[in-house]
């Protein structure tokens, strides 16, 4: 069975280390994302997300710019960033490690995300809607994100561990 995601109900965000005494949030907000899943639990579950890395939006206007242009994203030459699913580790009951692979830059590298099903539930429509919490760390630089200058004291302004935060609802398509 085909399920897509709910976009008004769904969120990626980030938080990265700045001066390395304080962090960084963010979030891409144009996003698509599909699962297909015969069982009951999702745990045959082959998951599809593709990103546009134009929609990142840190609050900061200058800051955003920067992230897009050819020092970071490259939104020009590298508009979207995808996420394939490879495999569903069950870890406990709804918990899950979600082994997959994610493209940055041309740049492919395998990430584990541990995800959380909160179970579903009927929205005022009648559509049911399918609950996940999932949550990774990526390193910045394995994706040919390497920009950075020095900061204070003898560290760097920005850090190269991205935490991962990412809140979904799905439907059946």
């Amino acid at each position: 069975m085909l399920y897509v995601i709910d976009p008004q109900h769904s969120d990626i965000e980030f938080k990265i280390k700045h001066l390395m005494i304080s962090s960084v949030k963010g979030r891409f907000t144009s996003f698509t994302a599909t699962m297909d899943s015969e069982k009951r639990d999702f745990s045959d579950a082959k998951i599809e997300c593709s990103i546009d890395v134009a929609s990142i939006d840190t609050s900061i206007t200058e800051r955003d710019h920067h992230l897009r242009s050819p020092d970071f994203f490259d939104v020009k030459r590298f508009p979207k960033m995808l996420f394939r699913s490879q495999y569903l580790e069950i870890v406990d009951k709804n918990k899950y490690n979600i082994h997959g692979t994610l493209t940055i830059k041309d740049t492919t590298k395998p990430i584990t995300l541990q995800a959380t099903y909160n179970g579903s539930d009927v929205d005022h429509y009648g559509q049911e809607k399918f609950g996940f919490e999932m949550q990774g760390v990526i390193k910045r630089q394995e994706w040919d994100l390497n920009f950075n200058v020095a900061g204070g004291r003898n560290t760097l302004l920005i850090g190269d561990e991205v935490k991962l935060n990412i809140d979904i609802q799905m439907m059946r398509a």
